[in-house]
């Protein structure tokens, strides 16, 4: 099916099952721990080895030689594979990083060797036998210093233009009555998920089967088979579950390729999983950025320049951190400038994680545009509401699909008492504590992407979907449910989901908050070949059947949905595809985010009281799922404002803090009440799903909320994140 044209009535309108507050589908497997995760599959002829990764011991240098005696000679030592017993590695199409060092290191704990062994234990014990020689090489571990060197982009997917301009920025900057210069910077940040990497490989004969932990299952057998140079029809991967993923598990990482390797060397399945303190300096991770971000207004607070530029680094070959994809369309201003600048940095690599651009970009914007309110004497929400626009900034002729931003800030306003802040910082106190509220705007990109499914009615009248779609744990399954069960007209327990199978239909998999619209909409579109079928058994024409209570009718007939499959299963298979109204439409998602924070007058001690978010992404496919991935986002925040800051070693060249002990993350006492708006429309564009993803967009501005509401409780602007306590002394 090829969606081209805005939708119309179609059969979710009715929204009996869709927009319905479903509870997850999977969550009693989850919670009573028989849901299988990749390290847990027990399908395996062969009792599976195991494997253990030896890191890099250096940032970058060549392996001078590596002594194994020892190590194979260990109790339990089946293999151990390394880069000269392995043939020639290619890298993926998505990231760029080598995932088996040798005889050049490339970055700290980059995998030199796979060992294998009976047990666990074994592997591990043998891999601190092997003995390793260096020769290193001087490597460049910081971005500020390397800021000289920074070159721009190279073109890629999935990366922004280099330089946008529009008017006449430097002028009209230099004309405003009202500016804003200042820079702002974000740290490295690690995805730090709960489940780590992990692979089992197995293969029959050149066959290999990966249960694995992977976001997008069609990009994992592209870059599999790339880098292990077979066939991708040689490959299957299985995902059924993630325990999280953020991007941190897009495609093909090291757990896969070493699982691989090891499997094929023995003959015998291998289990690997990454241990927690490689994850940080083997994976991916999100760069730190430098930003400078310049503002001019009218007195009356109209925008008349806006700049934005951003420096990050990367290994050879990486993307940048797009930071200043955000100000491209958030505001109207018609003299702009926006720049990326890319360094070489010797660290692991960096690449997408949770709305990658737009969160750490929203985190240096939304504290000028309180900076630049201040300036002004204007209230913060006000500024934006007058700076609103229907149409691209960069492209006028360009209107928004839809863009609920004014009313997102209007509603969140309201429900916050936000009309009860005080704007003169450090004058609200409670006791020894100093209160401050602060907020921000939210946009995130809507994309959507062609995605399969296939769709089966049983002869019982229940309904199967198969669709290589993933979930890591933002609900995937209970809307791929929901979906068919609207489209098909029967109760939700009578729809079983299939995910994470790469012998299933192709999907758009999880990432880039596309996920849910572009999944869903597959679903849709098999299901519209299900009901065709359906109506050839039946007699009838689909387009005037209502589908409803397991039953069809027609006029004045009614037939048993499973009359139809009364002589065998009926199945049907789409792929939806779109035509140009991505084209046509800007399709953007908004927010608002308002904190209120107190900080403690002698301590600095920060506690964030009590949060809010009003969202806008289209039509809300289950209003608890989504309040959830809200919630998370909104958590997630509170750890990009105050606490995550992977610590480089400028020295060395890696990230100190490489363990869940000394990388800092929001626990339950650091979360207040937290309260949702879901701002909900239809935007016809997108798909017949009319909707939008969420998932992201509750992150982006958070940090910057509660930066905002700490200069309110304070009168101390920190421009540095984390902001911690000594930034505040």
């Amino acid at each position: 099916m090829k969606f081209d044209t805005p939708a119309g009535a179609n059969p979710t309108d009715k929204k009996k099952v869709i927009g319905q507050p479903a509870s997850r589908i999977e969550g009693p497997l989850k919670t009573t721990g028989r849901a299988t995760y990749a390290y847990e599959y027990t399908e395996t002829e062969k009792k599976p080895a195991y494997g253990y990764i030896l890191g890099a011991a250096i940032a970058l240098g060549e392996i001078v030689k590596m002594n194994l005696e020892k190590a194979e000679k260990a109790n339990g030592v089946l293999h151990i594979v390394t880069a000269e017993n392995t043939g020639e590695l290619d890298t993926g199409l998505f990231y760029a990083d080598r995932f088996l060092a040798g005889p050049k290191v490339d970055h700290y704990h980059q995998a030199v060797a796979i060992v294998v062994a009976e047990t666990f234990e074994q592997a591990r014990s043998a891999a601190a036998l092997i003995e390793v020689e260096y020769k290193k090489q001087k490597g460049s571990f910081d971005l500020e210093a390397s800021l000289d060197s920074a070159k721009p982009l190279e073109p890629a997917p999935f990366t922004p233009p280099t330089e946008t301009r529009q008017g006449d920025f430097e002028k009209a900057f230099e004309e405003a009555a009202v500016t804003v210069d200042q820079t702002y910077t974000t740290p490295d940040q690690s995805h730090a998920m709960m489940e780590p990497h992990a692979t089992i490989a197995k293969w029959n004969g050149d066959k290999l089967t990966c249960w694995c932990t992977i976001q997008q299952i069609n990009w994992g057998v592209r870059d599999l088979a790339n880098i292990l140079k077979i066939p991708a029809e040689n490959i299957r991967l299985i995902s059924a579950y993630i325990g999280g993923g953020f991007g941190g598990k897009g495609t093909v990482l090291s757990d896969l390729v070493a699982a691989s390797l090891a499997a094929r060397a023995i003959d015998r399945p291998v289990k690997l999983t990454l241990q927690r303190p490689l994850i940080f300096n083997n994976t991916t991770h999100r760069p730190a950025t430098i930003q400078k971000i310049k503002l001019g207004a009218t007195t009356e607070g109209i925008l008349t320049a806006i700049g934005h530029e951003s420096w990050s680094g990367n290994i050879p070959g990486g993307r940048t951190e797009s930071a200043t994809t955000p100000t491209r369309i958030l505001y109207a201003g018609s003299n702009r400038l926006t720049r990326l600048r890319l360094s070489e940095l010797n660290l692991g690599e960096g690449n997408a994680m949770r709305a990658p651009g737009e969160a750490p970009g929203m985190m240096a914007l939304e504290i000028a545009m309180d900076e630049l309110a201040e300036k002004l004497d204007i209230d913060p929400v006000a500024l934006r509401i007058k700076n609103d626009t229907q149409v691209d900034p960069e492209n006028p002729e360009i209107p928004f699909s839809t863009r609920k931003l004014v009313e997102c800030l209007e509603k969140g306003a309201e429900a916050f008492g936000w009309n009860k802040r005080n704007p003169n910082p450090g004058q609200v106190k409670d006791g020894q504590w100093l209160l401050g509220m602060g907020m921000a705007s939210a946009t995130r990109g809507a994309p959507i992407t062609k995605s399969a499914a296939r769709v089966t009615l049983e002869r019982d009248g229940s309904i199967l979907v198969q669709t290589d779609m993933t979930d890591l744990g933002t609900g995937s399954y209970t809307i791929i449910a929901q979906t068919a069960a609207e489209m098909m007209g029967v109760p939700l327990e009578s729809v079983t989901v299939k995910l994470g199978d790469s012998l299933f239909p192709e999907s758009s998999g999880s990432g880039g908050q596309w996920g849910a619209a572009s999944a869903t909409s597959g679903v849709y579109a098999a299901c519209v070949k299900l009901r065709e079928q359906v109506a050839q058994q039946l007699g009838f024409d689909a387009d005037k059947a209502n589908f409803e209570d397991s039953k069809i009718k027609v006029g004045s007939k009614t037939y048993s949905l499973k009359k139809a499959a009364r002589k065998g299963k009926l199945v049907a298979e789409d792929t939806m595809t779109y035509g140009n109204l991505s084209k046509e439409y800007a399709q953007d998602t908004f927010g608002a985010h308002f904190v209120e924070v107190a900080v403690h007058a002698y301590t600095k001690e920060i506690r964030v009281k009590r949060m809010l978010a009003a969202c806008h992404a289209g039509r809300i496919l289950n209003p608890k799922a989504a309040r959830s991935q809200v919630i998370g986002a909104m958590t997630w925040g509170v750890g990009s404002a105050l606490m995550e800051d992977l610590v480089v070693d400028t020295r060395l060249g890696y990230f100190v803090n490489h363990d869940l002990a000394g990388y800092e993350v929001p626990v339950h006492a650091d979360i207040p009440r937290q309260e949702v708006i879901l701002v909900e429309d239809e935007d016809i564009t997108m798909s017949p799903m009319k909707s939008k993803g969420i998932g992201e967009l509750g992150l982006c501005g958070v940090a910057a909320a509660i930066a905002n509401a700490i200069y309110n409780a304070t009168g101390t602007r920190v421009r540095d994140y984390p902001i911690t306590g000594d930034k505040l002394l």
